[in-house]
Protein backbone atom coordinates (compact mmCIF):
# COMPACT_ATOMS: atom_id res chain seq x y z
CA UNK A 1 0.00 0.00 0.00
CA UNK A 2 2.96 2.55 0.34
CA UNK A 3 4.29 2.28 -3.14
CA UNK A 4 1.66 4.32 -4.48
CA UNK A 5 1.02 8.13 -3.10
CA UNK A 6 -1.07 10.85 -4.30
CA UNK A 7 -0.77 14.59 -2.89
CA UNK A 8 -1.41 14.07 0.25
CA UNK A 9 0.41 10.72 1.28
CA UNK A 10 -2.44 8.06 -0.19
CA UNK A 11 -3.68 6.53 -2.96
CA UNK A 12 -3.71 9.40 -6.31
CA UNK A 13 -6.67 11.91 -6.03
CA UNK A 14 -7.90 12.84 -2.80
CA UNK A 15 -11.10 11.38 -1.04
CA UNK A 16 -14.29 11.72 0.72
CA UNK A 17 -17.06 10.17 1.73
CA UNK A 18 -19.59 10.62 -0.64
CA UNK A 19 -17.83 12.55 -3.20
CA UNK A 20 -15.19 11.34 -5.81
CA UNK A 21 -11.42 12.20 -5.59
CA UNK A 22 -10.00 14.71 -6.96
CA UNK A 23 -7.38 14.02 -9.31
CA UNK A 24 -3.98 16.25 -9.58
CA UNK A 25 -3.37 19.72 -6.75
CA UNK A 26 -3.17 19.90 -3.15
CA UNK A 27 -6.28 19.06 -0.80
CA UNK A 28 -8.56 21.55 0.43
CA UNK A 29 -7.97 22.30 4.68
CA UNK A 30 -10.53 20.59 6.29
CA UNK A 31 -11.33 23.79 8.18
CA UNK A 32 -14.75 23.03 9.35
CA UNK A 33 -14.58 19.56 10.23
CA UNK A 34 -11.36 20.17 12.54
CA UNK A 35 -13.43 23.05 14.06
CA UNK A 36 -16.19 21.27 15.06
CA UNK A 37 -13.73 18.29 16.39
CA UNK A 38 -11.51 20.70 18.26
CA UNK A 39 -15.35 22.53 19.56
CA UNK A 40 -16.55 19.11 20.91
CA UNK A 41 -13.19 18.38 22.47
CA UNK A 42 -12.67 21.00 24.47
CA UNK A 43 -16.25 21.48 25.91
CA UNK A 44 -16.74 17.89 26.51
CA UNK A 45 -13.33 17.75 28.22
CA UNK A 46 -15.19 20.70 30.23
CA UNK A 47 -17.88 18.35 31.13
CA UNK A 48 -15.43 15.17 31.80
CA UNK A 49 -13.47 17.30 34.17
CA UNK A 50 -16.66 18.05 36.66
CA UNK A 51 -17.08 14.54 36.08
CA UNK A 52 -14.16 13.46 37.59
CA UNK A 53 -13.65 15.84 40.18
CA UNK A 54 -11.20 14.90 42.68
CA UNK A 55 -9.89 12.35 40.36
CA UNK A 56 -7.75 13.66 38.12
CA UNK A 57 -5.94 16.84 37.77
CA UNK A 58 -7.73 19.65 37.16
CA UNK A 59 -8.50 21.28 33.57
CA UNK A 60 -5.99 24.46 33.59
CA UNK A 61 -4.94 26.78 30.49
CA UNK A 62 -1.54 24.17 29.84
CA UNK A 63 -4.39 21.56 29.53
CA UNK A 64 -6.56 23.49 27.24
CA UNK A 65 -4.34 24.80 25.27
CA UNK A 66 -2.94 20.93 24.81
CA UNK A 67 -6.38 20.38 23.91
CA UNK A 68 -6.01 23.32 21.66
CA UNK A 69 -2.87 21.85 19.62
CA UNK A 70 -4.07 18.80 19.39
CA UNK A 71 -7.17 19.35 17.57
CA UNK A 72 -5.49 22.29 15.12
CA UNK A 73 -3.38 19.97 13.83
CA UNK A 74 -5.92 17.94 12.39
CA UNK A 75 -5.67 20.61 9.92
CA UNK A 76 -2.53 19.05 8.03
CA UNK A 77 -4.34 15.65 8.29
CA UNK A 78 -4.66 15.32 4.89
CA UNK A 79 -1.48 16.82 4.02
CA UNK A 80 1.00 15.27 6.26
CA UNK A 81 -1.15 12.13 7.80
CA UNK A 82 2.05 10.38 9.25
CA UNK A 83 3.25 13.18 11.17
CA UNK A 84 -0.10 14.15 12.33
CA UNK A 85 -1.06 10.64 13.75
CA UNK A 86 2.16 10.59 15.77
CA UNK A 87 1.39 14.45 17.20
CA UNK A 88 -1.65 13.60 18.36
CA UNK A 89 -0.77 10.46 20.01
CA UNK A 90 2.13 12.40 21.71
CA UNK A 91 -0.79 15.23 22.95
CA UNK A 92 -2.88 12.33 24.46
CA UNK A 93 0.01 10.67 26.38
CA UNK A 94 1.31 13.86 27.81
CA UNK A 95 -2.46 14.75 28.57
CA UNK A 96 -3.18 11.64 30.31
CA UNK A 97 0.63 12.02 31.89
CA UNK A 98 -0.18 14.98 33.27
CA UNK A 99 -3.28 13.75 35.08
CA UNK A 100 -5.95 15.38 33.54
CA UNK A 101 -9.42 13.58 33.27
CA UNK A 102 -9.92 11.05 30.12
CA UNK A 103 -13.03 12.61 27.80
CA UNK A 104 -12.97 12.99 24.49
CA UNK A 105 -9.37 14.05 23.74
CA UNK A 106 -8.77 10.33 22.31
CA UNK A 107 -11.03 11.82 19.66
CA UNK A 108 -8.42 13.47 17.87
CA UNK A 109 -6.63 10.37 17.78
CA UNK A 110 -9.20 8.25 16.05
CA UNK A 111 -9.63 11.35 13.42
CA UNK A 112 -5.56 11.31 12.88
CA UNK A 113 -5.74 7.10 12.60
CA UNK A 114 -8.87 7.18 10.15
CA UNK A 115 -6.92 9.86 7.68
CA UNK A 116 -3.68 8.02 7.77
CA UNK A 117 -5.35 4.42 7.03
CA UNK A 118 -7.29 5.77 4.46
CA UNK A 119 -4.68 7.62 3.15
CA UNK A 120 -2.34 4.35 2.76
CA UNK A 121 0.15 4.82 5.64
CA UNK A 122 -1.15 1.50 7.07
CA UNK A 123 1.84 0.73 9.38
CA UNK A 124 2.94 3.64 10.26
CA UNK A 125 -0.45 4.41 11.80
CA UNK A 126 -0.34 0.82 13.25
CA UNK A 127 3.03 1.71 14.79
CA UNK A 128 1.16 4.91 16.35
CA UNK A 129 -1.86 3.32 17.98
CA UNK A 130 0.82 0.40 19.36
CA UNK A 131 2.64 3.17 20.69
CA UNK A 132 -0.45 5.01 22.42
CA UNK A 133 -1.73 1.89 23.82
CA UNK A 134 2.49 0.91 24.92
CA UNK A 135 2.73 4.40 26.43
CA UNK A 136 -0.85 4.52 28.40
CA UNK A 137 0.15 0.80 30.03
CA UNK A 138 3.75 2.73 30.90
CA UNK A 139 2.26 5.80 32.20
CA UNK A 140 -0.90 3.90 34.31
CA UNK A 141 1.43 1.17 35.77
CA UNK A 142 4.69 2.61 35.96
CA UNK A 143 5.14 6.30 35.90
CA UNK A 144 2.08 6.27 37.83
CA UNK A 145 4.47 6.82 41.20
CA UNK A 146 5.60 9.84 39.80
CA UNK A 147 2.85 11.65 38.03
CA UNK A 148 0.07 13.84 39.02
CA UNK A 149 -2.69 13.29 40.20
CA UNK A 150 -0.91 12.51 43.51
CA UNK A 151 -1.82 9.42 45.20
CA UNK A 152 -3.11 8.02 42.23
CA UNK A 153 -3.06 4.04 42.22
CA UNK A 154 -2.10 1.78 38.63
CA UNK A 155 -5.02 1.32 36.79
CA UNK A 156 -6.66 -2.16 36.37
CA UNK A 157 -6.04 -4.20 33.68
CA UNK A 158 -9.48 -3.98 33.20
CA UNK A 159 -8.79 -0.85 31.93
CA UNK A 160 -6.02 -1.54 29.54
CA UNK A 161 -7.87 -4.40 28.19
CA UNK A 162 -10.87 -2.24 27.54
CA UNK A 163 -8.17 0.58 25.19
CA UNK A 164 -6.47 -2.51 23.89
CA UNK A 165 -10.33 -3.36 22.16
CA UNK A 166 -11.13 0.58 21.34
CA UNK A 167 -7.42 0.63 19.22
CA UNK A 168 -8.13 -2.58 17.88
CA UNK A 169 -12.03 -1.76 16.88
CA UNK A 170 -10.82 1.79 15.62
CA UNK A 171 -7.90 0.28 13.48
CA UNK A 172 -10.35 -2.03 11.74
CA UNK A 173 -12.81 0.34 11.01
CA UNK A 174 -10.39 2.46 9.37
CA UNK A 175 -8.92 -0.41 7.34
CA UNK A 176 -12.38 -1.24 6.34
CA UNK A 177 -13.26 2.35 5.52
CA UNK A 178 -9.54 2.03 3.36
CA UNK A 179 -10.65 -1.24 2.03
CA UNK A 180 -13.49 0.09 0.78
CA UNK A 181 -12.37 3.48 -0.81
CA UNK A 182 -9.56 1.41 -3.08
CA UNK A 183 -12.79 -1.25 -4.16
CA UNK A 184 -14.83 2.21 -5.47
CA UNK A 185 -11.46 3.52 -6.78
CA UNK A 186 -11.00 -0.03 -8.80
CA UNK A 187 -14.35 -0.44 -9.99
CA UNK A 188 -14.06 3.54 -11.04
CA UNK A 189 -10.84 2.69 -12.88
CA UNK A 190 -12.96 -0.27 -14.80
CA UNK A 191 -15.56 1.36 -16.08
CA UNK A 192 -13.23 4.20 -17.23
CA UNK A 193 -11.28 1.46 -18.92
CA UNK A 194 -14.67 -0.96 -20.63
CA UNK A 195 -15.71 3.11 -21.57
CA UNK A 196 -12.66 3.41 -23.24
CA UNK A 197 -12.66 -0.04 -24.96
CA UNK A 198 -16.20 -0.01 -26.38
CA UNK A 199 -14.82 4.06 -28.05
CA UNK A 200 -12.07 2.02 -29.22
CA UNK A 201 -14.38 -0.49 -30.25
CA UNK A 202 -16.77 2.02 -31.76
CA UNK A 203 -14.26 3.67 -33.61
CA UNK A 204 -13.02 0.72 -35.48
CA UNK A 205 -16.45 -0.29 -36.41
CA UNK A 206 -17.17 3.46 -37.93
CA UNK A 207 -13.44 2.90 -39.71
CA UNK A 208 -14.21 -0.50 -41.20
CA UNK A 209 -17.77 0.97 -42.54
CA UNK A 210 -16.51 4.24 -43.82
CA UNK A 211 -13.39 2.36 -45.76
CA UNK A 212 -15.81 -0.28 -47.41
CA UNK A 213 -18.22 2.24 -48.68
CA UNK A 214 -15.89 4.14 -49.90
CA UNK A 215 -12.98 2.19 -50.87
CA UNK A 216 -15.76 0.21 -53.26
CA UNK A 217 -17.81 3.21 -54.29
CA UNK A 218 -14.48 5.19 -55.27
CA UNK A 219 -13.09 2.56 -56.97
CA UNK A 220 -16.11 2.06 -59.43
CA UNK A 221 -16.28 5.48 -59.78
CA UNK A 222 -12.36 6.16 -60.34
CA UNK A 223 -13.08 2.87 -62.94
CA UNK A 224 -15.80 4.62 -64.37
CA UNK A 225 -13.92 7.99 -64.41
CA UNK A 226 -11.20 6.69 -66.68
CA UNK A 227 -13.21 5.15 -69.03
CA UNK A 228 -15.48 8.35 -69.37
CA UNK A 229 -12.44 10.53 -70.05
CA UNK A 230 -11.39 7.45 -72.70
CA UNK A 231 -14.63 7.62 -74.53
CA UNK A 232 -15.20 11.27 -74.28
CA UNK A 233 -14.91 11.96 -77.60
CA UNK A 234 -14.91 8.67 -79.42
CA UNK A 235 -17.77 7.64 -77.79
CA UNK A 236 -20.05 10.38 -76.25
CA UNK A 237 -23.08 8.13 -75.53
CA UNK A 238 -21.12 5.33 -73.69
CA UNK A 239 -18.98 7.99 -72.02
CA UNK A 240 -22.60 9.25 -70.81
CA UNK A 241 -23.18 6.13 -69.29
CA UNK A 242 -20.46 6.01 -67.30
CA UNK A 243 -21.16 9.34 -66.05
CA UNK A 244 -24.31 8.15 -65.17
CA UNK A 245 -22.25 5.14 -62.87
CA UNK A 246 -20.50 7.77 -61.57
CA UNK A 247 -23.80 9.59 -60.12
CA UNK A 248 -25.44 6.52 -58.68
CA UNK A 249 -22.68 5.24 -57.14
CA UNK A 250 -21.58 8.72 -55.15
CA UNK A 251 -25.14 9.13 -54.38
CA UNK A 252 -25.34 5.94 -52.67
CA UNK A 253 -22.08 6.52 -50.88
CA UNK A 254 -22.89 9.79 -49.81
CA UNK A 255 -26.17 7.74 -48.52
CA UNK A 256 -23.92 5.11 -46.89
CA UNK A 257 -21.66 7.58 -45.07
CA UNK A 258 -24.64 9.88 -44.17
CA UNK A 259 -26.10 6.64 -42.14
CA UNK A 260 -22.74 6.29 -40.45
CA UNK A 261 -22.08 9.43 -39.29
CA UNK A 262 -26.18 9.65 -37.93
CA UNK A 263 -25.08 6.78 -35.51
CA UNK A 264 -22.17 9.29 -34.21
CA UNK A 265 -24.69 12.27 -33.73
CA UNK A 266 -27.11 10.33 -32.09
CA UNK A 267 -26.04 6.86 -30.43
CA UNK A 268 -27.94 4.55 -29.88
CA UNK A 269 -30.77 5.50 -31.99
CA UNK A 270 -32.17 3.24 -34.31
CA UNK A 271 -30.69 3.53 -38.13
CA UNK A 272 -32.76 5.35 -40.66
CA UNK A 273 -31.94 2.77 -42.89
CA UNK A 274 -31.53 -0.71 -42.64
CA UNK A 275 -28.00 -2.42 -42.97
CA UNK A 276 -27.12 -4.02 -46.24
CA UNK A 277 -26.91 -8.05 -46.07
CA UNK A 278 -26.56 -10.63 -48.85
CA UNK A 279 -29.55 -9.88 -50.14
CA UNK A 280 -28.30 -6.72 -51.53
CA UNK A 281 -25.73 -9.28 -53.50
CA UNK A 282 -27.38 -8.48 -56.52
CA UNK A 283 -26.23 -4.72 -55.73
CA UNK A 284 -22.98 -5.61 -55.82
CA UNK A 285 -22.77 -7.85 -58.71
CA UNK A 286 -24.30 -4.39 -60.90
CA UNK A 287 -22.04 -1.87 -59.98
CA UNK A 288 -19.00 -4.81 -60.61
CA UNK A 289 -20.22 -4.69 -63.43
CA UNK A 290 -20.65 -1.48 -64.38
CA UNK A 291 -17.09 -0.99 -63.25
CA UNK A 292 -16.21 -3.98 -66.21
CA UNK A 293 -16.15 -6.91 -63.95
CA UNK A 294 -17.93 -9.84 -64.38
CA UNK A 295 -19.17 -11.78 -61.45
CA UNK A 296 -20.59 -15.09 -61.24
CA UNK A 297 -22.50 -16.26 -57.91
CA UNK A 298 -23.15 -19.62 -56.53
CA UNK A 299 -24.79 -20.68 -54.05
CA UNK A 300 -27.87 -18.96 -51.89
CA UNK A 301 -27.37 -17.06 -48.72
CA UNK A 302 -29.37 -17.99 -46.11
CA UNK A 303 -31.42 -15.85 -43.57
CA UNK A 304 -28.65 -14.29 -40.99
CA UNK A 305 -28.81 -12.39 -37.65
CA UNK A 306 -28.27 -8.42 -38.80
CA UNK A 307 -24.41 -8.36 -37.41
CA UNK A 308 -23.57 -11.62 -39.25
CA UNK A 309 -25.35 -10.43 -42.78
CA UNK A 310 -23.40 -7.09 -42.51
CA UNK A 311 -20.27 -8.80 -42.42
CA UNK A 312 -20.75 -11.02 -44.82
CA UNK A 313 -21.95 -8.41 -47.60
CA UNK A 314 -18.99 -5.92 -46.27
CA UNK A 315 -16.50 -9.43 -46.70
CA UNK A 316 -17.93 -9.76 -50.33
CA UNK A 317 -17.93 -6.12 -50.98
CA UNK A 318 -14.36 -5.52 -49.91
CA UNK A 319 -12.73 -8.98 -51.98
CA UNK A 320 -14.89 -7.63 -55.25
CA UNK A 321 -13.42 -4.02 -54.77
CA UNK A 322 -9.65 -5.69 -54.45
CA UNK A 323 -10.31 -7.35 -57.77
CA UNK A 324 -11.55 -4.09 -59.50
CA UNK A 325 -8.43 -2.37 -58.31
CA UNK A 326 -5.40 -4.99 -58.10
CA UNK A 327 -6.51 -8.03 -60.47
CA UNK A 328 -5.98 -7.64 -64.10
CA UNK A 329 -9.34 -10.05 -64.35
CA UNK A 330 -12.19 -8.91 -65.51
CA UNK A 331 -14.09 -11.82 -63.80
CA UNK A 332 -14.83 -13.26 -60.36
CA UNK A 333 -16.55 -15.88 -59.04
CA UNK A 334 -18.42 -15.60 -55.39
CA UNK A 335 -19.27 -18.98 -53.82
CA UNK A 336 -21.75 -19.12 -50.98
CA UNK A 337 -21.76 -22.76 -48.78
CA UNK A 338 -23.90 -22.68 -45.35
CA UNK A 339 -24.78 -25.73 -43.06
CA UNK A 340 -23.37 -27.03 -39.31
CA UNK A 341 -23.74 -23.18 -37.81
CA UNK A 342 -21.07 -22.10 -40.40
CA UNK A 343 -21.38 -19.80 -43.19
CA UNK A 344 -18.48 -20.27 -46.10
CA UNK A 345 -17.91 -17.30 -48.40
CA UNK A 346 -15.24 -17.73 -51.47
CA UNK A 347 -14.19 -14.83 -53.56
CA UNK A 348 -11.77 -16.22 -56.43
CA UNK A 349 -10.55 -14.42 -59.46
CA UNK A 350 -7.75 -15.23 -62.25
CA UNK A 351 -5.53 -12.56 -61.56
CA UNK A 352 -2.65 -11.80 -62.15
CA UNK A 353 -2.12 -8.71 -59.87
CA UNK A 354 -1.67 -5.18 -61.57
CA UNK A 355 -0.70 -3.47 -58.22
CA UNK A 356 -2.99 -0.58 -59.78
CA UNK A 357 -4.46 1.68 -56.68
CA UNK A 358 -7.78 3.44 -56.52
CA UNK A 359 -6.54 5.75 -53.71
CA UNK A 360 -7.37 2.76 -50.92
CA UNK A 361 -5.32 2.46 -47.85
CA UNK A 362 -4.43 -1.04 -47.81
CA UNK A 363 -6.83 -1.68 -44.93
CA UNK A 364 -9.20 -4.10 -46.84
CA UNK A 365 -8.01 -6.90 -45.49
CA UNK A 366 -7.48 -6.31 -42.07
CA UNK A 367 -10.73 -4.94 -42.16
CA UNK A 368 -12.31 -8.13 -42.92
CA UNK A 369 -10.05 -9.91 -40.44
CA UNK A 370 -11.69 -7.31 -37.90
CA UNK A 371 -15.08 -8.32 -39.22
CA UNK A 372 -14.75 -12.19 -38.69
CA UNK A 373 -12.64 -12.17 -35.57
CA UNK A 374 -16.07 -10.24 -34.22
CA UNK A 375 -17.86 -13.25 -35.17
CA UNK A 376 -15.10 -15.69 -33.87
CA UNK A 377 -14.31 -16.35 -37.62
CA UNK A 378 -10.98 -16.56 -39.61
CA UNK A 379 -10.68 -15.23 -43.08
CA UNK A 380 -7.68 -16.61 -45.25
CA UNK A 381 -6.53 -14.38 -48.28
CA UNK A 382 -3.68 -14.93 -50.52
CA UNK A 383 -2.61 -16.33 -54.05
CA UNK A 384 -3.78 -19.14 -55.39
CA UNK A 385 -1.49 -22.46 -56.49
CA UNK A 386 -2.41 -22.20 -60.12
CA UNK A 387 -2.88 -18.27 -60.42
CA UNK A 388 -5.24 -15.35 -59.62
CA UNK A 389 -6.24 -14.64 -55.93
CA UNK A 390 -8.59 -16.04 -53.31
CA UNK A 391 -10.35 -14.96 -50.23
CA UNK A 392 -11.90 -17.34 -47.73
CA UNK A 393 -13.98 -16.20 -45.10
CA UNK A 394 -15.69 -18.66 -42.67
CA UNK A 395 -18.25 -16.97 -39.80
CA UNK A 396 -19.59 -18.89 -37.27
CA UNK A 397 -23.64 -18.66 -37.18
CA UNK A 398 -26.63 -19.20 -36.81
CA UNK A 399 -29.00 -19.14 -39.97
CA UNK A 400 -32.43 -18.10 -39.07
CA UNK A 401 -33.87 -21.48 -40.91
CA UNK A 402 -32.03 -23.65 -38.77
CA UNK A 403 -33.48 -22.51 -35.35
Amino acid sequence: MDEQRGPWGGPPGRWRPGRPLEQGGSPRWPWRSTALVTAFVLIGSQFADHAQHGERAALDPAARLLLLASGVTLLWRRRHPVPVVFAAVAAVLVYVGAGYPYGPVFLTVAVACFSAVVSGHRHATWAAMGALWAGHVLISQVLYRWLPPSGDGAASWNQEIVIATWVVALVAVSELARTRREQWARERAERAQAARRRADEERLRIARELHDVLAHSISVINVQAGVGLALLDSDPEQARGALTTIKEQSKEALGEVRQVLDTLRAPGAAPRAPAPGLDRLAELVDQAASAGLTVTVEGEPPRLPPGADLAAFRIVQEALTNVVRHSGSREARVRIEHGEGRLRLRVDDDGPATGADAGGGGNGLAGMRERAAALDGTIEAGPRPDGGFRVLAVLPIEAEDDR
